[in-house]
């Protein structure tokens, strides 16, 4: 099938990403599966190809405003759902060394198709809850950068990626919309995590309000951190 990728080439334009015609091809086959398993089980709403270009692809893609993708760095990125913004993040940027982690382990076993039909390197797709996998030793503690896309209140996100990143690393969170009072709110999160705020970047996609919330990691997280499942969500700090 032939795809109109104007919208694409000019969000990369606009980004200042140059992609080889390989690394096209693997967007187009990771949107053809993407759709295709989307039939049998639900990863995403958004199926149309321009769409999921503009809020899937080019969004995931965006980190490069507030983050040097070009370094060879570790990447968690927890709560990956469909693998964003884990897997385009891998195909534009194949420098960097990839750690997909979500609780549900269907979403794992499609993203596991996904890399190797994908030929994609230095990347893992695990099935874990951030609560256990927290507490792992090889996993706590050693990224240079967390990311996640997923949607929960930041005070219990920062609670689920913070343990995971390296002191002199960064957590980075997707928002959209208004995000001021969610910011003042995690601020104890934020602290108590080993955490400090470097800045809320705001920016418009396609009409869409959009932020990166970026925390440093300053000092380690205390190993009562996280606590057991489901309380970051249902108690946030």
């Amino acid at each position: 099938m032939t795809y109109n990728l104007e919208k694409f080439l000019k969000g990369l334009e606009e980004l200042q990403i140059e992609l080889s015609d390989n690394q096209i091809q693997q967007f187009i086959r990771y949107y053809e599966m993407l759709v295709e398993k989307n039939k049998v089980m639900n990863l995403t709403a958004i199926t149309e190809f321009d769409e999921v270009i503009e809020k899937h692809f080019l969004d995931s893609l965006s980190l490069i405003k507030v983050y040097d993708l070009k370094k060879e760095v570790s990447v968690m990125d927890m709560g990956t759902g469909a693998g964003f913004p884990g897997i385009p993040l891998k195909i534009a940027f194949p420098n960097l060394k990839v750690t997909l982690a979500d609780s549900l382990n269907k979403r794992i076993l499609f993203l596991q198709e996904v890399i190797e039909e994908l030929g994609l390197k230095d990347i893992e797709a695990l099935h874990a809850r951030a609560e256990e996998l927290g507490k792992n030793k090889e996993y706590r503690e050693k990224f240079d950068l967390v990311v996640s896309r997923a949607v929960a209140n930041l005070s219990s996100l920062e609670e689920y990626c913070v343990p995971f990143v390296k002191i002199g690393g960064n957590f980075i969170s997707y928002k959209s919309g208004e995000i001021e009072e969610e910011v003042a709110n995690a601020k104890n999160a934020t602290f108590l995590l080993g955490g400090k705020m470097k800045e809320v970047y705001k920016f418009d996609l396609y009409e869409q309000k959009r932020s990166f919330v970026v925390i440093d990691k300053v000092k380690g997280t205390p190993k009562t951190y996280p606590r057991k499942a489901g309380t970051p969500t249902k108690t946030p700090l």
